[in-house]
């Protein structure tokens, strides 16, 4: 499992390698999972549903889904990033709003599986 400072690495890694210089976009995956007394009280206070509102708004995620894991309040985002300062931007609301743990992974969809995978047949 990655960290977060591994994602900053490979990150920066994936930027050096591929645009010299121009903007890289990344795609990630965040998961998170609320701690169940914080969610409760995140839930009946509303906070929980104005954050998830304002970080789908803000991340544009192409896609979001929600569900129990382990049993606590959980959920995975799959969206952009350009710079890994963003990665601030995005991790500290589910810290602050939510007490959430965080995870935030690179990712691929089936294009970018197909494309690495004629790059990598080719050496």
């Amino acid at each position: 499992m990655l960290t977060y400072t591994d994602v900053l690495l490979v990150t920066r890694s994936t930027c050096n390698e591929m645009c010299l210089g121009l903007e890289a976009i990344v795609r990630v995956m965040l998961r998170f999972t609320l701690p169940v007394d914080k969610g409760n009280q995140a839930f009946n206070d509303g906070s929980l549903g104005k954050t998830m509102e304002s970080m789908i708004s803000k991340l544009k995620p192409e896609a979001a889904y929600f569900t129990p894991l382990h049993g606590k309040r959980s959920g995975m985002l799959f969206f952009d990033i350009a710079e890994p300062s963003q990665i601030v931007e995005v991790v500290e609301p589910f810290f602050q709003s939510l007490n959430a743990a965080v995870e935030l992974v690179p990712v691929m969809n089936a294009d970018d599986l197909r494309k690495g995978l004629a790059k990598a047949s080719q050496k």
